[in-house]
């Protein structure tokens, strides 16, 4: 077999980065990497024979339109949100058209990034996605109901990440820092308020970096038709480690940084509501159907260790270290980016 020809769509994302560091180092992959601005890749060389940039807008198209129909894989990070209708321009309608620019004959598979948060505990799509989603969220369950119907739909794969972490949150380091990372120097100053606080939660993580050991292995390995049960063609895997408990996460910052942990007052219904009063957060639908749902918890989930793969970050602590979180005293951090400059970008 010809060496593969992998397309990463916002390749100068947080995950997409990984990825890229990922087949350039692990693989002979000829590497078609999509993105913005070059100035932001950071985590493989430029100019190496292997590297090709394509340099525009996800909307943007036609000028790769030559390189887009040699390619033998996909794998589809990049994504919007923040307007309306840049995210269904890009999140939408420029899947289609990018499906569209492939050589059915020669692509042998489409590595497609949704969200977890349109799927339910079954990995079902979670009506209330549709009905109370951000603009994101709703165009990206939309996105998967029309891959579902697709021609390549057999080749495809949508991988749903859970919580994702990645980069440092100094901004150090080859890799961009994820918007949870990030926050995670917020979690620090309000962890005084936190760590009072008891609320009956759970929600799945990941790591960027094992993001891409899953998504990797999957492209450099011969793709099959779908063998996940209860699914379409369409093949689904929820991204992330075996959840965990807001209570817990509350008690592993407060051990990380030795803080004490007192007796804590749950945060019933009434309770969460007066405290956004109180407190400056702007909350929508989305938010206030998230809050009752508390545990956005799926079965199964994939970490690498279901490919036969290793975790480079299987519990909070290694999260913790691997983005530098300063255990004791000050914490400097990254400011906090918005989202348009986080995650994977078009």
């Amino acid at each position: 077999m010809t060496a593969e020809r992998i397309l990463i769509t916002g390749a100068s994302g947080c995950v997409g980065q990984h990825i890229a560091h990922r087949l350039f180092h692990h693989s002979d992959a000829e590497l078609l990497l999509w993105l913005r601005d070059p100035a932001k890749l950071t985590a493989v060389p430029h100019q190496h024979p292997r590297i090709q940039l394509l340099v525009s807008d996800l909307r943007e198209q036609s000028a790769h339109a030559a390189q887009l129909a040699t390619v033998t894989r996909v794998i589809h990070t990049a994504t919007a949100w923040g307007d309306p209708l840049r995210a269904q321009q890009v999140n939408v309608d420029a899947v289609k058209e990018l499906l569209a620019r492939l050589d059915p004959n020669l692509v042998r598979q489409i590595i497609y990034f949704s969200t977890a948060s349109i799927l339910n505990r079954d990995l079902k799509l979670l009506p209330e996605a549709e009905r109370f989603g951000t603009e994101y969220i709703q165009t990206k369950a939309l996105c998967l109901g029309q891959l579902e119907q697709h021609a390549l739909a057999a080749k495809v794969v949508a991988v749903f990440p859970t919580l994702v972490f990645g980069g440092r949150v100094d901004g150090a380091g080859p890799f961009p820092t994820s918007y949870l990372t990030a926050g995670l120097g917020e979690a620090i100053r309000w962890l005084w308020l936190a760590r009072w606080l008891r609320t009956d939660a759970s929600f799945h993580f990941i790591h960027a970096a094992d993001i891409a050991k899953v998504c990797c292995h999957l492209a450099l390995n011969p793709h099959q038709a779908n063998p996940e049960a209860g699914q379409g063609a369409v093949r689904r895997l929820v991204l992330g480690q075996p959840a965990v408990s807001i209570n817990g996460t509350v008690a592993s910052l407060c051990r990380w940084r030795g803080v004490w942990l007192p007796p804590g007052i749950p945060l019933w219904g009434w309770l969460i509501e007066a405290l956004v009063r109180v407190l400056p957060i702007e909350i929508n639908d989305w938010d206030r159907f998230s809050i009752q749902q508390r545990h956005f918890v799926h079965q199964p989930v994939s970490p690498p260790e279901r490919f036969g793969l290793h975790s480079h970050a299987a519990s909070l602590e290694a999260i913790f270290d691997d983005a530098g979180l300063p255990q004791r005293g000050e914490i400097h951090v990254k400011p906090l980016q918005s989202a348009g400059e986080q995650g994977a970008t078009s």
